[in-house]
């Protein structure tokens, strides 16, 4: 994983990583603490910050993402571009740009903001619960991939059309259309028409 600042000050001065910290927030997204990521997606599960990436390439195709099969919560589903969580501090969008860098290898050539949406989705698989505050960006990727194999198990871009074929076989993220949806409008602006999101 590349070292980023925000990933350096996340670890302790031996060399091991420090428990990850999420921000905790009210129904109107203002920050009222702090909790350990796992203990905070335990049932009933705490409302914390997050966030989604949707990047597309120039034919208005969405870059899907397979979670890598280690990872402890929703491995080996589909799902948007990138997601997870800013660090307590961190703005949603620098979050979001660090970790589309982390996970693949690449920096988007545009970024935008896309909302943001609430939802609570329980992961029957794992038992975890999503109790999420998430803020949404889409953006354009024009360079090559270079995915962090721990993190990403496979990439895909896909058509409008694709993506509904592939979602009607699974398995996807539980909060991957709730996610998707909510960004839709800000999807038709940056695509055009044309693409048919």
């Amino acid at each position: 994983m590349p070292i980023t600042p925000a990933t350096v000050t996340h670890s302790a001065s031996d060399g091991t990583a420090d428990a990850i910290l999420l921000e905790l927030v009210d129904e109107n997204g203002v920050t009222i603490g702090t909790a350990e990521k796992l203990s905070a997606h335990q049932p009933p599960g705490q409302l914390h910050r997050a966030f989604s990436v949707f990047l597309f390439d120039e034919q208005g195709r969405l870059l899907l993402q397979q979670r890598a099969l280690g990872k402890y919560h929703s491995p080996g589903v589909w799902s948007n571009t990138c997601c997870g969580h800013p660090y307590p501090g961190e703005a949603p969008f620098a979050a979001a740009a660090r970790r589309t860098y982390e996970e693949l290898g690449v920096s988007p050539s545009l970024l935008a903001e896309a909302g943001t949406v609430r939802y609570n989705h329980p992961d029957p698989t794992s038992g975890l619960v999503e109790q999420e505050y998430n803020h949404l960006f889409v953006g354009l990727v024009q360079s090559p991939l270079a995915p962090d194999p721990e993190e990403v198990g496979a990439t895909a871009f896909v058509t409008a059309a694709e993506l509904a074929e592939r979602h009607s076989e699974g398995p996807f993220s539980a909060w991957f259309m709730t996610v998707l949806d909510a960004a839709r409008p800000a999807i038709r602006e940056l695509t055009g028409p044309s693409a048919d999101w």
